[in-house]
């Protein structure tokens, strides 16, 4: 039977049935079909230097056993992960935030200290915070259309000193280059890296290996004949690791709209899991969606060691990441895809058809 570790701060007891360890909870905060005076809901304008893009929100709920300040610090993350928040692009101050969010400025001086830490967040001159340290000019945007990429190259081109024949050559060079004959997922998080593994060998049927930055940094050899991608908030530390002629692909991640709308579509108390393999995904998940489970229903979470089934069928609904869907047992079970669409299409692209055998 597959060994579940449940990541909660609740008093926990082992079932006697299947071996999972179901926590002993008194109900979570939530945001589900009313708008508790308790959830504080932030949508934060485009205006001026302090955006969060587009429709993305921020919730959070007092009524949560999660603080607001880890709530706050992982949906933050989550924007980072699925673009909403790009690098180099500056966050509201410390008292702006907490005004729109009607919390204490500590709890969000609080939040941001610890994405500082983690190094999702850096500050610059004037003590601004702006997203990782990465590439602050990615370019054109994407409304510049391709024909202003191109025409960036040529000037670049220029400026370095390079005529338009040898670009036209060294283009053509890499278009004919040898092709990969792998795909090689990099992240520091094992889960992270197996998940992401799993979702690109099914949506492309390509070999794929896994590694950290840092294995890749001591066997730089892990890179020959692979097209390296991970995501986007690592490139800054795997582009000076990769070949120059096949940079690496930037994966970006789903939205967690469809789960966020299952609870809140739950017409009755009910205990929902969050199961997966990776520690960070769970951690994540924490700050959104046990808010959204609020003290209506129960939130529970398991972490998966290794492979095996799991019976969950005392949970209502199971909510899993493409590994563990297919080991979990339950009764209403709903597929959270990490991966982005779109990056698991473009990367389809940059490898081209699967190599023969």
């Amino acid at each position: 039977m597959l060994a579940t570790s449940l990541r909660n701060h609740k008093t926990d007891l082992t079932c006697p049935k299947n071996g999972v360890r179901v926590p002993q909870t008194s109900g979570r905060g939530h945001i589900g079909g009313d708008s508790s005076s308790n959830c504080h809901k932030g949508k934060l304008s485009q205006g001026g230097a302090a955006t969060f893009a587009t429709a993305m929100e921020i919730r959070l709920s007092r009524e949560s056993d999660v603080p607001l300040r880890r709530q706050l610090a992982e949906q933050i993350v989550f924007l980072i992960g699925v673009g909403k928040l790009r690098s180099g692009q500056r966050l509201p101050s410390v008292r702006e935030l907490a005004r729109r969010l009607k919390i204490h400025h500590n709890t969000v001086s609080e939040a941001y200290q610890a994405l500082v830490r983690r190094t999702w967040l850096v500050r610059q001159r004037g003590s601004r915070l702006v997203v990782g340290s990465r590439e602050l000019s990615r370019g054109s945007s994407a409304s510049d259309g391709l024909d202003e990429v191109i025409n960036a190259a040529m000037r670049r081109a220029r400026e370095e000193g390079y005529t338009l024949k040898q670009l036209r050559e060294r283009v053509k060079k890499r278009l004919l280059a040898q092709r990969p004959d792998h795909i090689l997922v990099i992240d520091r998080e094992p889960g992270f890296r197996e998940i992401m593994r799993q979702e690109i060998w099914q949506a492309l049927g390509w070999p794929v290996q896994t590694c950290s930055q840092e294995d890749l940094a001591r066997l730089p050899g892990l890179a020959d004949r692979a097209q390296v991608a991970t995501p986007e908030y690592n490139i800054d530390d795997v582009e000076p690791l990769v070949p120059k002629d096949r940079p690496a692909v930037w994966l970006t991640f789903s939205t967690a709209d469809q789960l966020l709308e299952v609870i809140r579509t739950l017409r009755e108390p009910s205990v929902i899991a969050m199961v997966s393999v990776s520690e960070a995904l769970l951690r994540t998940a924490n700050g959104l969606l046990a808010p959204a489970a609020g003290r209506r229903h129960s939130y529970q979470e398991f972490l998966l060691s290794r492979r095996g089934k799991v019976d969950l069928r005392a949970v209502d609904v199971a909510l899993c990441d493409s590994l563990a869907i297919s080991v979990v047992t339950g009764t209403r079970k709903i597929h959270y895809k990490l991966l982005h669409p779109r990056c698991l299409e473009y990367l389809a692209t940059t490898v081209g058809p699967l190599p023969r055998l």
